[in-house]
């Protein structure tokens, strides 16, 4: 069977990003800015993000264009024979399927607040109305199950279209309007009386809130934000390496994905500051700033309900982006495993993923007994943990590997592929770097991410 391939290099990388950009740019990056010295933080980020998540970002859309396979079967492509690295291959699959686990849900909230916002749920509701219609939807069992069910239908249902007709075309025409989306709302944003303040606080680098939360904390909040903004670890991005041509190199192109990316994660910063120092909030960092902190926000704006649905709009279709794109590479990965068709696999798989979603739609409800990490601790919290903490680093630590020693793939076969086309190349004086360096900072992340998340 042959395999499908993007119709354009526009496709590709909206792909790519819609991958990347996740709920995660517009609920964590802008607090942390905030919180860590504003354009410092910024500076830090970048230069991470260019010399640790850009070459793994190469790495893995290599291994896809160089394999043709999903990344359940790429290492059996290229490894050398009788080595056993295609075990990483199924870790890389069930992360992605774990992901999706907890994903769904999230996403659902999004649609759901949608709903609310665009009816009026939340007009004429004080701050702690707004706090209790949060709670209430966590609480409500039916709505949790029914959105989190919507989402996985409607992914199932673009990725059954396939890569070109269905994937690509309606991430494309999705990923735009979210662009754009972003922009209008950025722009009402800016020119609310008072919003200058806020700008001033996200951008203007502050030294002494720098040193207020410690030099070496501010560049580990870096590190980690240009590391898991990108995703990368279980192969979600080397599934679109498998469906590219060869006309341009691979840096290059994960380049432009990762400016994409920021992009996305800087705009929502430009939307959320302003907004909350023209009204005197306290921007919130994670699940509160979205579905507390910002309804209280539209409550009191002009035209509140217009720019609410909106921004609701903006945030379904980030969580969607990232839910085709994921849910593509289980479904690739799954067809190479067992060669059903696609239409079959949407079918089997779609029923597997509602079942598996269950236990994190009903884990603030039904099931909200079951604490892994103690008191208030959720599913989705151990969910997030298997995928956060283990599977992305490590991942990552051996997809570098793989691509460095001879061993395994091999930095002559990783360049050469990457190489290939036009554009920005990977370099000979950066094998010492990618070869040495970059696995011991991606090990840095992964212990200190453990050390953190447990004190």
């Amino acid at each position: 069977m042959e395999r499908e391939k993007l119709s354009s290099r526009l496709g590709f990388i909206l792909l790519s990003a819609g991958c990347a950009i996740g709920i995660g740019n517009v609920w964590k990056f802008p607090y942390i800015t905030g919180q860590n010295g504003g354009g410092i933080f910024v500076l830090i980020y970048l230069f991470f993000l260019i010399v640790m998540g850009v070459p793994v970002l190469t790495m893995e859309f290599s291994m896809g264009r160089a394999a043709q396979k999903s990344v359940a079967k790429l290492y059996h492509k290229l490894e050398p024979k009788g080595s056993k690295w295609h075990i990483h291959g199924y870790f890389c699959l069930a992360g992605n399927i774990i992901l999706m686990m907890f994903y769904t849900t999230v996403s659902g909230y999004m649609l759901n607040y949608f709903v609310k916002m665009a009816t009026g749920t939340f007009e004429g509701l004080d701050p702690s109305g707004v706090k209790e219609v949060y709670s209430s939807m966590q609480a409500d069992p039916l709505s949790s199950v029914l959105f989190m069910a919507i989402v996985v239908v409607i992914g199932f249902l673009v990725c059954a279209g396939g890569v070109k007709n269905g994937l690509e075309r309606i991430t494309k025409y999705m990923m735009l309007a979210l662009l754009a989306i972003m922009v209008v709302l950025a722009i009402n944003s800016i020119f609310l009386p008072g919003g200058d303040k806020g700008l001033s606080f996200y951008l203007v680098p502050d030294v002494d809130r720098f040193l207020d939360q410690g030099p070496v904390n501010v560049i580990v909040a870096a590190m980690n934000q240009a590391f898991f903004t990108l995703s990368l670890g279980i192969g979600g991005m080397a599934i679109f390496g498998s469906y590219i041509d060869k006309k341009r190199s691979l840096m290059g192109e994960a380049v432009t994905v990762a400016a994409l990316d920021t992009f996305v994660a800087f705009c929502s910063g430009l939307i959320i500051f302003p907004a909350c120092f023209a009204y005197n909030v306290q921007p919130d960092s994670g699940p509160n700033l979205i579905f507390v902190t910002l309804p209280n926000i539209f409550n009191n704006i002009p035209l509140g309900r217009l720019w609410g649905s909106l921004f609701f709009v903006f945030m379904g279709f980030a969580a969607l982006s990232t839910v085709f794109t994921v849910l593509e590479g289980v479904i690739a990965g799954i067809m190479d495993l067992t060669g059903w068709s696609r239409k079959k696999t949407c079918l089997i798989g779609g029923i597997g993923m509602f079942l598996l979603s269950l236990p994190c739609a009903l884990g603030t409800n039904l099931l909200a007994g079951i604490t892994p990490f103690g008191e208030g601790s959720t599913i989705m919290d151990l969910e997030d943990f298997a995928v956060s903490n283990i599977l992305l680093p490590l991942g990552s630590l051996i997809f570098v590997v793989f691509c460095t020693i001879r061993y395994g793939w091999g930095w002559k076969n990783f360049t050469e592929e990457a190489n290939t086309g036009k554009g920005i190349k990977v370099q000979k004086w950066m094998r010492g770097y990618m070869t040495f360096i970059l696995p011991l900072i991606v090990i840095t992340l992964f212990v200190m991410g453990i050390i953190n998340f447990f004190s």
